[in-house]
C-alpha cells in the first residue's frame, strides 16, 4: 500500500511539469521561429527526454536510502 501511495504521489506531483519551460537560449530562439505549436512540442520532447536520466537518479537514491535505513 505504501508503494502505490508513493507512486501516485510522486506522478501527481510530476504531472503539472508539463508546462515548465524547459529550452535552454538556443531552443528558445529557435522555437520562437517555429511559431507556437512547435514549440510547444519542443519543450515536451526536452522535457521527457529530461525524465529518464532524473527517475533513474531518483530509483538510485531511493535504493540507497533503503539499503542505508535497513543497516
Amino acid at each position: 500500500m505504501k508503494k502505490l501511495f508513493f507512486i501516485l504521489t510522486i506522478l501527481a506531483l510530476l504531472l503539472p511539469c508539463s508546462e515548465l519551460l524547459a529550452q535552454c537560449s538556443l531552443c528558445t530562439k529557435t522555437a520562437q521561429q517555429l511559431g507556437e505549436g512547435p514549440a510547444k512540442g519542443l519543450n515536451n520532447g526536452i522535457l521527457m527526454l529530461a525524465f529518464t536520466p532524473l527517475a533513474l537518479i531518483a530509483f538510485l537514491g531511493y535504493r540507497w536510502w533503503r539499503s542505508q535505513k535497513a543497516q
